[in-house]
C-alpha cells in the first residue's frame, strides 16, 4: 500500500562563509561547556550531600544570624532641628 499523501520539500542548501562556520562551532562549544559545568557542579553538590549524609551532621537547633554574636551597635539618634 503506497502513501500517496507525501510531503515533498526542496532542499535548499546554504553555503556558510568560513567566519560563520567558526561562529557555528564556538557556539557549539560554548554549549557544551556549560553544559559540562553544569553537570560537574551537580557532581559535587551531590559527593557533598553524600558526604555530610556519612557525617551524620546534626541540623542547627538554633536558627542561624547573619550577624556575630554580641551586642549591637547602637546608631545615634537624629535629632530634629
Amino acid at each position: 500500500m503506497a502513501d500517496d499523501a507525501q510531503v515533498v520539500e526542496s532542499l535548499d542548501i546554504v553555503r556558510l562563509k568560513p567566519i560563520e562556520v567558526a561562529g557555528e562551532i564556538v557556539q557549539g562549544l560554548g554549549i557544551t561547556f556549560g553544559l559540562s559545568l553544569l553537570w560537574m557542579m551537580e557532581a559535587v553538590r551531590d559527593h557533598v550531600f553524600r558526604l555530610l549524609d556519612r557525617a551524620n551532621i546534626p541540623a542547627r537547633t538554633r536558627p542561624a544570624s547573619a550577624f556575630p554574636p554580641g551586642q549591637p551597635c547602637r546608631r545615634p539618634t537624629r535629632r530634629a532641628h
